[in-house]
């Protein structure tokens, strides 16, 4: 049977104090190495509350560590600068993202998304826009929506 300890770290900046030292200790797995691992592992995320999964092997004490990643608005919000999303999005507007700015939140995303390819990633990015009050491109998120679907962007999603 495997432990599994799940914690939430700021991204890049993990320590042996709370929350891992007190949940890895009693499972005896070397702490130094599993902090470092998860530094590693996360530091894209640098300035985010990353979720983190820790499995541990209680006999050998391996451990194997699987990384979340933030939910699509905070990757949006950092990207941007801002802290959140309007509030109101159909009427106030708080930010603009690039298209370069939209394929790197889908590509930290990653196999989080549902979307087969990067395009399909992309747009589900840009409906998190439009619910969080961003255009994209300087334009509403549903015209750059159709734009997509048209093939007009097609050269920056080629994978």
């Amino acid at each position: 049977m495997t432990d599994v300890v799940e914690v939430l770290v700021e991204g890049g900046k993990a320590t042996p104090g709370q929350p891992l030292g007190p949940a890895l200790g009693p499972l005896g797995v070397n702490i130094p190495k599993v902090v470092q691992e998860i530094n590693a592992k996360t530091k894209a995320f640098d300035g985010m509350k990353v979720p983190v999964k820790i499995s541990i092997d209680p006999k050998t004490k391996d451990f194997e560590i699987k990384v979340g990643t933030p939910p699509t608005s905070s990757l949006i919000t950092k990207e941007l600068g801002i802290e959140k999303g309007s509030g109101a999005a159909p009427s106030i507007k708080v930010g603009n993202l690039s298209m370069e700015q939209a394929i790197k939140v889908a590509q930290m995303k990653g196999d989080s998304l549902m979307g087969k390819d990067l395009k399909r990633k992309v747009l589900e990015v840009i409906g998190t826009c439009t619910s969080m009050g961003v255009n994209v491109e300087g334009v509403d998120p549903k015209a750059i929506r159709e734009d997509i679907l048209a093939g007009k962007f097609d050269q920056h999603l080629a994978e």
